[in-house]
């Protein structure tokens, strides 16, 4: 395995649409590194889950503004992505959530 996949892809996002979009789309969702392309993203998930890729959409996320007491603290800004597996194939990885 390239050590720069691992790099690249940081967590997968679980949440109630990602789940949903992964059972009726085949939509995976990641959080990956803010300065990964769509190129290296694609060659990441394909060389971790040995699927065939798609589609990769990225989005740019804020991070948050949160409050403790009279001081404020922002979350750091995020990249996501949404990685389009072909039809019938499954990532053992989320088969378990």
């Amino acid at each position: 395995m390239n050590p720069n996949a691992y790099r690249i892809l940081k967590r997968p996002l679980v949440t109630e649409k990602s789940t949903t979009e992964k059972d009726q789309r085949n939509k995976l969702y990641f959080e990956v590194d803010r300065r990964a392309n769509k190129i290296e993203i694609k060659a990441a998930v394909e060389k971790i889950f040995k699927v065939n890729v798609l589609d990769v959409a990225t989005l740019s996320m804020k991070g948050k503004l949160k409050r403790a007491g009279r001081h404020f603290a922002k979350s750091p800004d995020w990249k996501k992505a949404v990685v389009t597996i072909k039809p019938g194939q499954r990532v053992e990885f989320f088969e378990g959530v």
